[in-house]
């Protein structure tokens, strides 16, 4: 049960843009016991759907800017390769922190964002 629930929130969350990855790495990895390498190589696999889907529904609206998206694509797409080998090379305890890490980063930049946009207002 757990499975279709973090696939279905995963899924909900990559489609909207926003990383489900993420939360399906966290779930794998937290609350089913699976081998932080595993699951991350799950979610490449997860994202690859995922990924088509929201590009199909994203062109149909025409919400792609294609001047900006082919060179990021690209540019990201060597980053997964670099980032695949770095992942084979590196202990899978150093992957955990640094995922761990990465994530308190995005969760400092979320919170200094919301402050900036409903807080401070200057």
């Amino acid at each position: 049960m757990l499975e279709v629930l973090s696939g279905i929130v995963s899924g909900v969350v990559s489609g909207m843009g926003m990383g489900g990855g993420t939360i399906l790495i966290t779930i794998l990895v937290c609350f089913m016991g699976v081998d932080q390498k595993v699951a991350q190589a799950s979610n490449l696999i997860f994202f690859i759907p995922t990924s088509i889907v929201a590009t199909i529904v994203n062109i149909k609206n025409k919400e792609i800017r294609w001047k900006l998206a082919i060179p990021i694509s690209i540019l990201g797409i060597i980053g997964a390769l670099l980032g695949s080998y770095i992942t084979t090379i590196i202990n899978t305890n150093v992957l955990r922190k640094l995922f761990a890490i990465f994530l308190l980063l995005i969760a400092i930049f979320e919170m200094y964002s919301w402050y900036n946009k409903y807080i401070k207002k200057t």
